[in-house]
């Protein structure tokens, strides 16, 4: 066994062509989740990431067995070095820029994309590692990388519900309604810590809304009782409870 594997370190054409398509592979594994989920990277992109980086890996271990080979007399002539880690550094510094292209402001002091740019940062490393033959890595890896996309956004969302701290977004009628939301809010024991006026347009008519940041007693802690009472108020047209 032990042969077998060391067999599949070695550089040649074959291990070459298999670590490629165990980076498309993972790569691949992931981005199926993120794809369902109609996320802004998906299958191919997610593929595409973790090949592109396997194969700088390739070239860099094709490099520097050129370079210890057939051009060594060449290199030692010119005084040529070669880091073979150099590639894999520079893609990794590259999926930054393609990171912060995804991740956008929207709505209501929101930001977009935070978890699909990390996850192509992981998905870089996990087919750097595939292309370095690291297979004992890329598996675990890309076991690790799919539960925490697919498995743990549920269970996040329940937890982020549990909390006491709470952010809502308030469309009501006119700025002076202000006083009254934050009344009903205060009758359920609630603490307000920042109240932010913004606009929003509804149709043909502009409604002002507010974020309001509040913490929720420890007697009444339920979010879906603090949205209820903020929806029973007659100035409010809408209330919605903000996740990231």
């Amino acid at each position: 066994m032990q042969a077998f594997i060391g067999s599949l370190r070695q550089f040649s054409f074959p291990v070459a062509m298999l670590r490629l398509l165990l980076a498309a592979a993972c790569g691949g594994a992931v981005g199926y989740g993120r794809s369902k989920k109609d996320r802004p990277a998906g299958l191919r992109t997610y593929m595409l990431i973790s090949i592109g980086a396997a194969i700088a890996v390739l070239l860099a271990l094709y490099e520097y067995a050129m370079l210890t080979g057939p051009w060594s007399a060449v290199a030692k002539e010119v005084g040529m070095k070669f880091d073979a880690s150099r590639l894999g550094a520079q893609v990794i510094t590259g999926i930054g820029f393609l990171g912060a292209g995804i991740i956008i402001k929207v709505a209501h002091q929101q930001v977009n994309g935070l978890t699909t740019a990390t996850g192509l940062f992981a998905t870089v490393c996990m087919g750097i590692a595939a292309g370095a033959g690291f297979y004992e890595c890329v598996i675990p890896a890309t076991l690790l990388i799919v539960l925490v996309l697919n498995v743990m956004s549920p269970l996040e969302i329940e937890f982020k519900r549990r909390l006491r701290n709470i952010t809502l977004n308030v469309e009501f009628e006119s700025v002076e309604d202000i006083a009254s939301i934050t009344s009903a809010i205060e009758a359920q024991h609630a603490r307000v810590y920042d109240i932010d006026i913004e606009r929003t347009e509804r149709k043909d008519e502009k409604y002002p809304s507010a974020i309001f940041i509040l913490q929720l007693s420890k007697e009444n802690h339920s979010h879906s009782g603090m949205l209820t009472s903020v929806a029973e108020l007659g100035c409010v047209h809408s209330v919605q409870e903000l996740i990231s």
